[in-house]
């Protein structure tokens, strides 16, 4: 009578997840895997997931044609020399080396490194010997490392040396570590903007992850502003044709490397789009999490048009006879299936697969082995994208508030950049005079008492209404202005003294220089006869 209840279609308590990693893993195992392992995912798209996969630290691919600076690059990160690092004009780095933290310096060659389960590199084994002889990891006691994993490459040939055969599927190598890094930055010569044809592979190989790829014309220093100008507009002009988007990736300008610079007078470029460039490198632990889940619900989506092509195709098939002939007919007409899929299912077409790559990988596979449509596969990864993943959402901007302290970069270069008086804007606008002993505003204050008497103070202060007028021809927008008038209004009254106005005039400067204006007065910036009203 009650048989009813303990029917599979009752209402269950959702599932409680303690992190975002942890959830991760479980609805992988339990509601993706199995209709990837029913239609054959791994064969055609991407090997299984692991723990390593999910547990593994925020890793950084760099692509570049030899010689643009890729080891230099690293090297300027960790500001040391890491296992097996060579740098040369010519090609120099002739194998994949993933730079990982290590309490012990060492290197691990690819073999021992495909079968340590506490590693995320197990499925590189597909690609043979051939590749395994060319990859190994560089560990190494660094700070910069905690946090990140930057991944190394061959440099990409030109001319007359691409037309060597590197012995294993580079570019399908590069697909493989695209798929599961958060960051791939494309390195150009400022010197060598010529896009060679295995660099157009490389290019190939990594689209379908374009909210990874950022760009850095490295080695600018080495020709003036006018040169400068040009090579960036060819650069960009070069990237607009093969990356084939309206919208080209961020590119960061500079030389990353600790030499003196040859052209100095693009130095306050460089410093500039250093900081842009490390505050995206500095958000990819915090935002780890995120890009995981992002990735793994990329792969549901995939995965489930994957099974309608495949139980398509196996419903097309006779029962006996012509089925060589029906095949070779199916793979030719592919496009076809993918039209009708689309609107039969209400599918993107930018959710389907390559169909050229689509059509090599099923002369090798026999129709007859593939599995009918099983509606509950498809039935539970859709409850996992709509349930489980918006659950997971919820609790991703929790984890990154309790471990914001500890997601941050430490070390290396990025030590410099938080914390030296060369960093990016140290020693200007705001932090012009941090750490010294005297109000830096004094420096400037007389030049201000002039125009602080015309303005007939009455009991040493000025009104608002007579502060305005004189603030407003610095044609700074009101809300700037009003910006200021709430710093500089030290002790809250209303109106303004001389050390305020003083202080209202600096910030202006500051503004007008091109500079942001802090949330709080800092330290060095209250009057020294204020202290008690701030603090």
């Amino acid at each position: 009578m009650l048989r009813w209840l303990s029917n599979d279609d009752r209402h269950k308590e959702p599932e409680v997840y303690d992190n975002v990693v942890e959830g991760l893993k479980r609805i992988y195992k339990s509601k993706l895997l199995p209709l990837e392992e029913h239609y054959r995912f791994h064969d055609f798209h991407s090997p299984p997931l692991d723990d390593p996969d999910f547990d593994a630290k925020p890793m950084i691919l760099l692509i570049g044609q030899y010689s643009t600076g890729k080891t230099t690059f690293i090297r300027y990160l960790l500001e040391q020399d890491f296992p097996g690092m060579r740098i040369g004009p010519e090609p120099t780095t002739d194998r994949f080396i993933a730079v990982m933290y290590g309490d012990q310096e060492g290197m691990v060659p690819g073999n021992a490194l495909v079968v340590d389960t506490k590693k995320q590199f197990r499925p590189l084994s597909k690609f043979g010997n051939a590749y395994l002889n060319r990859f190994q990891c560089s560990l190494q006691n660094n700070s910069v490392l905690r946090s990140m994993t930057i991944i190394d490459t061959p440099g990409i040939l030109s001319g007359e040396k691409q037309r060597v055969d590197r012995g294993y599927d580079f570019a399908g190598v590069l697909e493989w570590f695209a798929e599961r890094v958060d960051r791939i930055i494309l390195l150009f010569d400022a010197h060598k903007l010529d896009i060679s044809d295995e660099f157009r592979r490389a290019i190939d190989a990594i689209k379908g992850y374009d909210d990874k790829i950022r760009i850095v014309l490295n080695k600018a220093d080495m020709i003036d502003h006018q040169q400068l100008m040009r090579v960036y507009g060819a650069l960009m002009w070069s990237l607009g044709k093969v990356l084939n988007t309206p919208e080209v990736a961020r590119v960061f300008i500079g030389s990353f490397w600790d030499q003196p610079l040859q052209f100095d007078m693009n130095r306050r470029l460089f410093e500039l789009e250093e900081t842009d460039l490390f505050k995206d490198l500095q958000s990819l632990p915090r935002n780890a999490a995120l890009r995981k889940l992002n990735d793994l619900i990329k792969r549901a989506r995939l995965a489930k048009v994957h099974a309608y092509i495949i139980s398509s195709l196996k419903k097309e098939m006779p029962s006996m006879f012509g089925k060589d002939s029906k095949k070779k007919d199916l793979i030719n007409n592919l496009n076809n299936t993918f039209t009708s899929l689309q609107q039969e299912h209400q599918i993107s077409p930018g959710d389907f697969p390559n169909l050229k790559r689509m059509q090599d990988q099923l002369q090798h596979h026999d129709f007859t082995k593939f599995h009918a449509m099983k509606p509950k596969l498809i039935e539970t990864v859709d409850k996992m994208l709509s349930d489980d993943i918006a659950r997971l959402m919820q609790l991703i901007p929790h984890e990154e508030a309790e471990n914001i302290k500890n997601t941050v970069v430490k070390g290396g270069a990025f030590e410099g950049y938080n914390e030296s008086p060369f960093g990016i804007g140290k020693g200007e606008g705001v932090d012009k005079g941090r750490g010294e002993h005297e109000w830096v505003v004094a420096q400037e204050k007389y030049e201000y008492d002039d125009s602080f008497e015309k303005l007939n103070p009455v009991n040493g202060k000025i009104t608002g209404a007579a502060a305005k007028g004189e603030m407003v021809k610095s044609k700074l927008p009101n809300s700037v202005l009003s910006k200021v008038w709430k710093l500089a209004d030290v002790d809250k009254d209303g109106m303004l003294d001389a050390e305020e106005w003083a202080l209202a005039n600096h910030l202006i400067k500051i503004k007008l220089d091109g500079h942001d204006l802090p949330a709080d007065l800092p330290e060095h910036l209250i009057p020294p006869s204020k202290k008690d009203c701030v603090n």
